[in-house]
């Protein structure tokens, strides 16, 4: 049975000539760099957060900073125009620089530069596409955003003196994932960019294409000719309607897997997740679930409900594998003599080496009703894209070992176990760390305030009885544009992004 089914867990499937899997916030950013490079007529970016300070290859003595970078490019292309769309409230909540955001900085004092803050969202709501387009020729998503602390090489070096803030302080060490894709794929995200503009700020922009190619140079395309799954996320709120295409996706794949599921998640919380991962854990000839995700916790949100809720999901899974086909574990980077956490920031899934899916949505309640948020699958039809989404995981796990990808395919056997090549593998400076210690006794549902602070859907019961009353509460699939006049989110505690 196929996994990916537009009108039900994606938008539409778009085929792309060329798309690669970029791997760790350096990959991104120097293939990002060389394609606005390339930009003739539109850059869009959509963004949890933002700031024009970073430098995009730190690698480079005196590179530029991103924000002068793009004002040097609509500087040198009279055609070139810039647009870049923010959450609202990430003055607040993002790492970022609030005041640029707010108040503006030099670089964005060009009338073809044109920096909003989106504020169409329900209450507690955030905008979390992470979404470069440009010339509708080419796309990148996935679940970096440009701004501080996302920079870091597949090494993850405690010591890497490139891995600084604008400020030249250095950062935690992080784990991410994006995909760049080109062809139909690109010009239909670049059509999505355009909705969320048009919904935030009223204009209707025009569609641009090119003749140019703005595919970095030298990057060898990792899939070729193949069709790509766009899914979303948006709220019920407004007259819009809302969109649960990334979850549902992710359930497909889930109830579809025969060998291994390979995940790798900044949050392990969501209940309707855990659900699913359960049930097949509990089938005798069910698949290997390997997961990988953050296992430490900052402020008070992620201490007190997401990371209580991760334990909780992990417990309840632990209590499901009858059969001993799951392990949970935390990525870690040597810091001298002892270990130290590698931050997971990615939003990957990998099915039975068949499936691929790279995206901004986190495994939490939010990420399935309430952000905006978008993935991308592939689902692969012959033995190419099959080896390449194979190819991609051994190269994820060997990252995490401390190895390289051929050493993991060797150590999984005839069986391709992932299982089996982390027990070889697995050391004590590189490696990963199995969640254990906890007790299968304990509770398992999620902690009581979750449903305030990790909320799957709108929290405006003033407008939810409003619009059942007018009989318009409806979550099922659609553009329609809202209003484009609400009041902001209120400011509440939110997860990083």
């Amino acid at each position: 049975m196929k996994i990916i089914e537009p009108g039900r867990n994606c938008w539409r499937v778009a085929d792309t000539h060329r798309a690669s899997v970029l791997v760790d916030g350096a990959a991104y950013f120097t293939q990002l760099d060389a394609a606005l490079r390339g930009a003739q007529r539109t850059i869009t970016i959509l963004g949890w957060d933002f700031d024009g300070r970073i430098r995009l290859r730190p690698d480079i003595p005196d590179s530029p900073m991103l924000g002068d970078l793009l004002r040097h490019l609509v500087e040198t292309r009279p055609e070139l125009t810039v647009r870049i769309l923010i959450w609202s409230v990430a003055v607040l909540h993002a790492p970022g620089a609030p005041l640029p955001l707010i108040l503006g900085a030099e670089w964005q004092d060009h009338p073809r530069i044109d920096l909003r803050l989106d504020g169409r969202h329900p209450i507690y709501a955030a905008h979390h596409q992470k979404i470069v387009t440009i010339d509708d020729a080419v796309a990148f998503v996935g679940g970096i955003d440009l701004t501080v602390g996302r920079w870091d090489t597949p090494e993850h070096r405690i010591d890497d003196p490139l891995r600084r803030t604008p400020e030249g302080k250095p950062h935690d060490s992080v784990h991410d994932v994006q995909m760049l894709v080109d062809g139909e794929a690109a010009r239909a995200i670049a059509a999505l960019a355009r909705h969320r503009w048009k919904v935030a700020t009223g204009e209707i922009l025009p569609v641009e294409p090119i003749a140019g190619d703005p595919w970095p140079e030298g990057l060898a395309a990792e899939f070729q000719e193949t069709p790509i799954g766009i899914a979303r996320t948006a709220p019920a709120w407004g007259e819009q309607r809302g969109i649960e295409e990334c979850a549902e996706l992710t359930f497909r794949a889930i109830a579809e897997a025969k060998r291994s599921i390979y995940i790798e998640a900044q949050y392990l919380t969501a209940p309707s997740i855990g659900k699913r991962l359960a049930a097949v854990l509990s089938e005798p000839d069910g698949p290997e679930v390997v997961v990988i995700a953050t296992c430490f916790s900052k402020g008070f949100l992620e201490q007190w409900v997401m990371g209580r809720n991760r334990d909780r999901l992990v417990r309840r899974l632990k209590r499901a594998d009858r059969y001993g086909r799951l392990k949970v574990f935390c990525p870690m980077v040597p810091d001298g003599e002892k270990q130290k956490h590698l931050l997971v920031h990615a939003k990957l899934m990998i099915v039975d080496d068949t499936f691929l899916r790279v995206g901004s949505s986190n495994m939490n309640n939010r990420s399935i009703g309430l952000d905006t948020e978008c993935d991308l699958g592939i689902e692969a039809t012959d033995d190419s894209t099959r080896a390449t989404i194979r190819d991609l995981r051994h190269r994820l796990l060997g990252e995490h070992l401390g190895v390289a990808a051929t050493d993991v395919a060797a150590a999984e056997g005839p069986e391709g176990s992932p299982l089996n090549a982390i027990a070889e593998l697995n050391g004590k400076g590189r490696g990963l760390c199995p969640m254990d210690e906890m007790p299968l006794q304990g509770p398992m549902l999620p902690m009581f305030a979750t449903p305030v602070l990790d909320p799957k859907r709108p929290f405006e019961p003033l407008w939810f009885l409003r619009k059942k009353r007018e009989g318009k509460v409806r979550r099922t699939d659609s553009s329609t544009p809202v209003r484009t006049r609400r009041r902001a989110s209120a400011a509440r505690p939110h997860p990083a992004g």
